[in-house]
């Protein structure tokens, strides 16, 4: 037995029915005073909350919401796992039960999504992980699992009191496994918190102390709460005071850098709920970061033993491969039982494990050669290219149980808010629902639906509507439904604000930071916003946008963008965002950074081209209303929303571009075609317009002639094509090619026309007729499909002169003279 003077701390794996079973038997025969377990403190006041009539798995979800900061953290429990054995046996024998880790949205689990993944820093999981490897392989066992399972599950399942041949197994592998190592900031902060409260129950004196703690942790706590002067914890009328739990100590000078003074601070939200879980997320295959994988398998093992657990899986599995039309014959599981009765001899296990289960399947079901490792000799998702059988049976033993709480159950203020949207709106989860967008009371519903989108509700799916907010369709069709997980991600979405509206701006913000300065996904959570109805985003993000959209590299990226913002800005009224405070800030700073990137010579890839352009296109149209706003301006005295960006230094800019010798021919025909339509656009235009793009395709050389062609009947169709002057020039650059070169300018020019669209072309045509005097013909005489390609004719026609010409040399001057004429 134990001394007075120490504690009885457990390692513990999370979720080990062995580990379970020791914890339960411990605290019945000790009988302690106090049982402490890892687990949030600040749950503590509330810990009766876990004793209610709830089904398991659930989850204590921790979290912290600061402005830009989001932290989340989840404590899962299952039947199977000791901490909830720990908390049902100490209720069962009068003991009192607390937790005594750090709040999980304590800075320690910054980076971690689950309590549990107690090697957080990546030189304590690669100790760990040689350690364990190491003793893989003087075992002879393949996979960490498949040794945790060798050398601690593989034990009678009707313990009648504590196994002290397992207890004193689990002491040695965890020393082992921690070793001399001290562990990251963040373990180390946990770990004298945890200190501190043994040192507190042990100086309490009124009984025994049991603790139950990660495997990792307990070689630690046995020494360090001996270093602890528990008299600073102060005493009241009861005695020695509790260790405090720590309060949030969120660096606020980062959160609020630069932040004006009539701006409020944001809102600090921080604590603890129940959540639902399930079997899926807890198992380690699926993204649990620790503890024991295939949840639904370990259950099993808890309620029947690993025996009986081994037929449950194998009748499962039959079941499900036979659903799925997989090969599953009964003389194949037959030879399954039989190979997994052979494999547990020939390792020493009592009754077949789970990986001697796991390998007769797969010896007796896959026949061919496997492109990936078998699921369960690794960790983490289950990589591709394993055989859909493995699948499957991965699957069932991952079980698809889902918790749900018990009615009464605390919950936050998010979960009445979204209901009481919901019932104002007629929204109900019962099947498929129909929004017309241009109907008031649907636009209304449709917000509502897009906003717990945002926040990854489960049950909420639109299958039709439009893929952009501007794009003018009008008819969305969602899905409805109430799935198990739904409550569990509403209570997570908790922390990001107690009503719909401010949850779901917080997350739209917290998508906007996540872009990390690439323009296009800011763009797309711009859209999302104007689906959702959310114009309005706090200064602080403002800010951060702009410095974003400044670092974009790509000029084309910031071009795409700002289409879809610019027309938000321009023509969202009835998405109720026009004029938003987001889309100026984007539109502002991506506007100068465009110009910025537009500055340089640089050559123009193909596979950009059409990009370019576009970009070209949406300044032009920004510097276009921004003159315009400035003209409607002097004529009101009360001036709309506008954007701070300077038109002239615009015009100056691509004016540059046009003049540059050095510059892609494409980008110098854009920037002169944009000039061109603007200045047209006020009333009239410059008058070197017509002479400088003349002067410009001139310049080029026959093949780069279609490009800054291309660049100008893009930007300025509309207007070049009606300047009597402009296609009399072009048509006169045209005819003054040779036959060399009208071949290696055709297939650019082509390219050119093609912007132009048919009315616009036939009208090209009639104007080119007129300058030849044969406005008499048709239009279509210039315009008709040619039957042959019309590279192909200019081909033949350059062969033909180069025949001519060989026959002139050798003196056949009436051959070539009379040639022509046939």
């Amino acid at each position: 037995m134990p001394s007075a003077r120490a504690p009885v701390v457990i390692g513990v794996r999370h979720h080990s029915p062995a580990c379970a079973r020791l914890v339960a038997a411990r605290i019945r025969a000790l009988r302690p005073r106090h049982v402490l377990i890892e687990g949030p403190a600040d749950f503590n006041q509330r810990i009766d909350e876990l004793h209610l009539p709830h089904r398991l798995p659930l989850a204590i979800y921790s979290y912290l919401s600061h402005g830009s900061l989001h932290r989340g953290s989840w404590s899962p429990f299952a039947e199977h796992s000791p901490e909830w054995q720990a908390l049902s046996v100490a209720r069962e024998i009068g003991a009192q039960a607390r937790f005594i880790d750090l709040p999980a949205w304590h800075e320690a689990f910054a980076e971690l999504p689950n309590r549990y993944a107690d090697e957080a820093d990546a030189q304590a999981h690669d100790r760990a992980e040689a350690y364990e490897d190491d003793l893989s392989r003087r075992l002879s066992i393949d996979g960490r699992d498949a040794l945790w399972d060798h050398l601690f599950e593989d034990a009678p399942h009707d313990l009648d009191g504590p196994d002290e041949a397992l207890a004193q197994r689990l002491q040695m592998y965890f020393d082992h496994l921690r070793h001399d190592d001290p562990g990251s900031p963040g373990n180390a902060a946990r770990e004298e918190m945890m200190a501190r409260w043994i040192a507190w129950a042990m100086a309490r004196g009124d009984g025994p102390v049991l603790v139950v703690c990660g495997g990792y942790h307990a070689p630690a706590l046995t020494r360090l709460w001996r270093e602890v002067d528990v008299e600073s914890f102060g005493r009241d009328s009861d005695g020695l005071r509790c260790p405090a739990t720590p309060v949030p100590e969120v660096d606020f000078a980062d959160d609020t850098q630069d932040q004006s003074a009539s701006e409020p601070a944001p809102a600090l939200r921080y604590g603890s709920f129940l959540v639902p879980y399930g079997f899926k997320r807890l198992d380690a295959f699926t993204g649990y970061a620790s503890g024991m994988s295939s949840p639904a398998f370990y259950q099993w093992v808890w309620e029947s033993g690993m025996a009986q657990a081994g037929l449950r899986m194998l009748q499962r599995v039959l079941a499900r491969l036979r659903g799925k039309h997989l090969p599953a014959s009964t003389a194949d599981f037959v030879a399954v039982h039989a190979h997994a009765q052979a494999l547990a001899r020939l390792r020493g296990h009592a009754q077949p494990l789970r990986s001697d289960w796991l390998d007769a399947i797969a010896g007796a079901l896959v026949k061919d050669a496997l492109d990936a490792p078998l699921p369960w000799s690794y960790r983490g998702p289950i990589r591709a290219g394993t055989d859909p059988v493995l699948m499957q049976v991965m699957d069932v033993i991952a079980g698809d149980a889902v918790g749900m709480l018990a009615p009464g159950t605390p919950q936050p203020p998010l979960l009445a808010s979204v209901q009481a949207e919901l019932g104002a709106h007629g929204l109900a989860f019962d099947g498929e629902r129909r929004l017309d967008l241009l109907d008031r009371a649907d636009r209304a519903r449709s917000r509502v639906l897009h906003r717990l989108l945002l926040l990854q509700i489960p049950g909420i799916e639109r299958r039709q509507g439009p893929r952009l907010s501007m794009s003018g369709e009008r008819r969305e069709l969602w899905q409805l439904r109430a799935p198990l997980e739904q409550q569990a991600a509403l209570i997570e979405a908790g922390a990001y604000g107690a009503t719909l509206l401010d949850a779901a701006r917080a997350r739209l913000e917290e998508r906007l930071r996540a872009a990390q300065g690439r323009v296009e996904p800011l763009a797309q959570a711009l859209d999302a916003a104007a689906f959702a109805g959310l114009a309005e985003v706090s200064d602080g993000l403002l800010r951060d946008l702009r410095a974003a959209i400044a670092a974009e590299p790509r000029l084309e990226a910031i071009g795409s963008a700002l289409a879809l913002i610019h027309a938000l800005w321009r023509h969202g009224d009835l998405l109720d965002i026009s004029g938003a405070p987001v889309l100026a800030a984007a539109i502002e700073a991506g506007f100068d950074r465009a110009l910025w990137l537009l500055e340089p010579a640089a050559s123009i890839a193909a596979a950009d081209a059409g990009q370019h352009l576009r970009t070209i296109a949406v300044l032009r149209d920004i510097v276009r209303d921004a003159l315009a706003d400035a003209d409607i301006d002097t004529d009101t005295s009360q001036p709309g929303p506008r954007l701070a960006i300077e038109p002239a230094r615009a015009l100056a800019v691509l004016r540059r571009k046009a003049l540059d010798p050095q510059a892609d021919p494409l980008g110098r025909g854009a920037a002169l075609g944009a000039l061109f339509d603007l200045h047209a656009g006020r009333g009239g235009q410059e008058p070197d317009d017509i002479a400088q793009a003349l002067q410009l395709l001139g310049a080029l050389a026959p093949a780069r002639l279609g490009d800054a062609l291309t660049g100008l009947v893009s930007l300025a169709r509309e207007r070049l094509t009606q300047e009597r002057a402009f296609v009399s020039g072009l048509d006169a650059l045209v005819a003054a090619l040779d036959d060399a070169d009208f071949v290696l300018a055709l297939p650019a020019m082509r390219g050119a026309f093609a912007w132009l669209p048919p009315r616009e072309r036939g009208e090209l045509a009639h104007s080119v007729l007129r300058l030849h005097g044969a406005d008499h013909l048709s239009q279509r005489a210039l315009t008709a499909t040619l039957a042959a390609d019309p590279a192909q004719v200019a081909a033949a026609a350059r062969i033909e002169a180069q025949v001519l010409q060989r026959l002139r040399e050798w003196g056949l001057d009436a051959v070539a003279d009379e040639e022509p004429a046939r």
